[in-house]
């Protein structure tokens, strides 16, 4: 087994001229932080690893046991005495040997003793542990199973897990934006206890989605939006080129969009909420005709067909329910904005609809939907937040990328003013 874990081991390394000197050791600092990246990771074969690590770093700096060559000049082994060191996210105990700088007359430091003591990698094992949805209080049932273990109480866990969100939290909350060429915006809510989190995710004009922030709120209003938005903009947010701006139609949201991104916005509203919207207020034996209609219509591939499609859809629904008919009405245009601008064949499938937002919302859930109550602002925002920059990493490019050039252009050129034109 443990011919496994030395990858690039003892061969190597034992019996060093003396002509070696301090600077010849340093230079194995970068593969001594591989070779502990990898120990941690194997749990229990690590534990049983640390000691070769630690025995070949002792021969590197004083030579092989019972000899007088090898080794850097000046270095005599020392003895050992009880350590402890971090595997995975758990404490140790181990035997540290020792080692003798005799020309400063002091102890020299084992680099990899002190790599693995480094209780940062384990605050961040800890974090996606609990972020996971494994609770402080079952925490010690559940951790890895070696023997020699001290274990984390709960309340040690929970400190780790404050110290790493509140890192998250600072470093979402000061990222400069002005860093990402963003053509694309999702805004939209997501709920933590009696509060709603507007989050807003960016799309960059490679296709990549990234987190631009979030603001709580008691409801999606006009005015806690716009100074969220503006803050994307103190932030580094460019929006001179154009921005396409896709929402559920919350009118606060809506309203802050125009107050704050003015003629720089085209807003696409997604075309799945306003269909469940209409079809709400029908009978239900008649939802399902209609919903199909609808889908149908906004399907056409051109603006010009999905606006008559649409329009007969309307005839329809007046002689049945009016308030339907009002409800498609409210924001009608803003449902075919991707078909006025020509793109709604290339993007359709990831624009029409606020769908890459609701499933980040929904890998959001599973992160922390077992919170059974929430304590304070802070903690909402601290673990929405670590989150975020959690799953941000593994969110795909959104379908038809390779397109985006072409909505930069089409928003620089529409009449709705993007780029200094004004409707």
């Amino acid at each position: 087994m443990r011919s496994f874990v030395r990858i690039g081991g003892k061969g190597k390394n034992q019996g060093m001229p003396g002509s070696r000197n301090r600077q010849g050791a340093e230079g194995k600092l970068d593969e001594l932080n591989t070779r502990v990246a990898m120990i941690q990771a194997l749990i229990p074969l690590g534990l049983e690893a640390v000691n070769d690590l630690l025995q070949e770093e002792v021969t590197q700096l004083a030579g092989p046991r019972y000899s007088r060559t090898g080794g850097i000049p000046g270095y005599d082994r020392w003895g050992g005495q009880p350590g402890s060191l971090y595997l995975a996210d758990q404490k140790v105990a181990v035997h540290v040997p020792r080692v003798r700088d005799t020309n400063r007359d002091q102890e020299a430091p084992l680099a990899s003793y002190h790599a693995l003591q480094d209780p940062r990698r384990a605050n961040d094992a800890a974090l996606r542990k609990v972020l996971k949805g494994l609770s402080c209080r079952d925490y010690a049932s559940c951790v890895d199973a070696v023997p020699e273990t001290f274990g984390l109480s709960p309340s040690t866990l929970s400190r780790r897990f404050k110290r790493a969100s509140a890192k998250k939290l600072a470093e979402l909350a000061e990222r400069d934006l002005s860093a990402y060429d963003v053509v694309a915006i999702f805004l939209d809510g997501k709920t933590f206890g009696d509060d709603e989190m507007v989050i807003a995710l960016g799309v960059t004009l490679g296709g990549q989605k990234v987190v631009l922030g979030f603001v709580q709120t008691a409801t999606e209003n006009e005015r806690v939006c716009s100074a969220f938005l503006r803050g994307l903009l103190d932030r580094g947010l460019q929006i001179e080129k154009g921005i396409l701006c896709v929402i559920d139609g919350a009118k606060g949201l809506r309203k802050a969009v125009d107050r704050v991104f003015a003629n720089r916005a085209a807003v696409q509203r997604c075309q799945w909420h306003k269909r469940e919207n209409v079809v709400g207020y029908l009978p239900t034996g008649k939802q399902a005709t209609f919903r199909r209609k609808l889908q149908h219509a906004y399907d056409q591939p051109t603006y010009a067909r999905a606006k008559r499609a649409l329009k007969k859809v309307r005839s329809e629904l007046k002689l049945l329910n009016e308030s339907a008919v009002a409800s498609l009405d409210e924001g009608f245009e803003e449902t075919l904005t991707l078909h006025a601008l020509g793109l709604f064949k290339e993007l359709g499938r990831s624009f029409k609809t606020t769908n890459c937002i609701e499933n980040l919302n929904a890998l959001i859930a599973n992160r922390t939907g077992k919170v059974d109550s929430w304590k304070n602002s802070e903690q909402k925002h601290r673990w929405l937040a670590t989150a975020l920059l959690e799953i941000e990493p593994r969110l795909r490019k959104v379908c038809g990328h390779r397109r985006l050039v072409r909505l930069r252009s089409a928003l620089q050129l529409s009449p709705k003013g993007c780029v200094g034109q004004v409707a």
